[in-house]
């Protein structure tokens, strides 16, 4: 397998329209609008913007429910790989070639490896050693800064344990991170949206083999010269790595409301999404699983506004930096409107609560303001 041989046979681009669920997205194909199989759970807030080239492939075989699949997306001009079915082959193809840092005297042994009831991804040999790889695929990234899992991933956890395990029984074992952006030159497990995760990650950094490459994609997505290790800070992630610092809630209200506010007395709420800033420099997921629910005896203004609105997300950004009425200031400078001193009687800020017509999740502006305070403004601290 060389470096230029063809993942796919032919390749049709595509404009992508919308995620219908999570494995089938929408496009517009020529003049046709199309359903192609996304074949990656990720959340990839990053990356499905409408209007953005999507790659797509017939999607042969029998059965199957769409007549395309999701090969990768455009970022800025650069091909991402989205299809997670090929992360093993071209983990492979990376080893068999010797361009894995530290991983060159190793060699292919077996796939998809039965040991148990578990079954690992690849099975390396040099002479009589073996040594176990998971591999994962990562589709998250900012400027330099890449991190994996971008969902929680009870699953992704349970493959560090039992790597553990293995490591313990003797093999050597270890996790193969593909970063699909050639910019990224660090790597960390993302404690902002699965903090268990990070933590069993961090825990096994002594007992397994980790390394994180970043890849390259041309047009027609064969695999680019470019290869690089990205460097894991581990001091960073152990100081960061905490269930404390700030959080966005994004709420939707149908229709628009007055409402009593406790002390504040009745205001008037458009329709649209409401963004609450806040802080909690503790038990930040309990927090966090206050908002989420309506039975609850009423604390802060957002308590009464949750009443009435609908949930819509709960998005953690961990930190020991105060970084809350930076979070306010730089989402008042998107929003469509704001609630004047809601949930900000404590500091100077003008408000803590603002207003969106359209979904945040979806909107570029919203999602480049979380991608710098989850990502970008670490690499001041790199």
């Amino acid at each position: 397998m060389s470096t230029d041989e063809a993942f796919y046979s032919e390749l049709y681009c595509a404009e992508y329209l919308r995620r219908l669920n999570r494995f089938v997205v929408e496009c517009r194909l020529a003049n046709e609008v199309v359903e192609a199989h996304l074949p990656n759970p990720g959340r990839m807030w990053e990356l499905l913007f409408p209007g953005r080239r999507m790659y797509l492939a017939a999607n042969d075989g029998i059965g199957k429910k769409t007549r395309f699949k999701v090969i990768g997306i455009e970022r800025e001009g650069i091909p991402v790989m989205l299809d997670t079915h090929y992360s093993n082959r071209v983990a492979e193809m990376l080893i068999q070639q010797k361009r894995i840092p530290g991983w060159e005297e190793w060699s292919i042994a077996g796939r998809e490896v039965t040991f148990g009831d578990s079954r690992i991804d690849l099975l390396l040999s040099r002479g009589e050693e073996r040594f176990v790889v998971e591999v994962k695929s990562c589709t998250l990234f900012g400027h330099a800064i890449a991190m994996f899992p971008d969902a929680v991933t009870e699953r992704g956890r349970k493959h560090i344990s039992r790597l553990v395990k293995l490591a313990g029984e003797g093999y050597r074992a270890g996790i193969l991170f593909l970063v699909q952006w050639p910019r990224s030159s660090w790597f960390l497990p993302d404690y902002h949206t699965d903090l268990a995760f990070a933590q069993t990650l961090y825990a096994a950094r002594d007992k397994l083999d980790i390394k994180a490459v970043t890849l390259e994609w041309q047009e027609d997505f064969r695999l680019g010269e470019r290869v690089a290790e990205a460097t894991i800070p581990w001091e960073l992630i152990g100081r960061e790595m905490n269930d404390s610092g700030n959080y966005i809630v994004v709420l939707r209200l149908d229709q628009g409301k007055k409402l009593s506010i406790g002390s504040k007395g009745e205001i008037n709420f458009p329709g649209g999404y409401y963004l609450y800033v806040g802080s909690a420099k503790q038990h930040l997921s309990k927090r966090l699983e206050r908002h989420r629910r309506k039975r609850k005896r009423f604390h802060w203004h957002i308590d009464y506004l949750r009443q009435a609105a609908e949930f819509h997300a709960a998005i953690a950004i961990r930190t020991t930096a105060s970084l809350e009425h930076d979070i306010a200031r730089a989402i008042g400078q998107i929003a469509d409107w704001e609630i004047a001193q809601f949930g900000s009687s404590d500091c100077s800020c003008l408000t803590h609560l603002f207003g969106m017509d359209t979904d945040p999740l979806h909107t570029p502006a919203f999602i480049e303001v979380l991608q710098h305070f989850r990502m970008d403004i670490l690499e001041e601290e790199i």
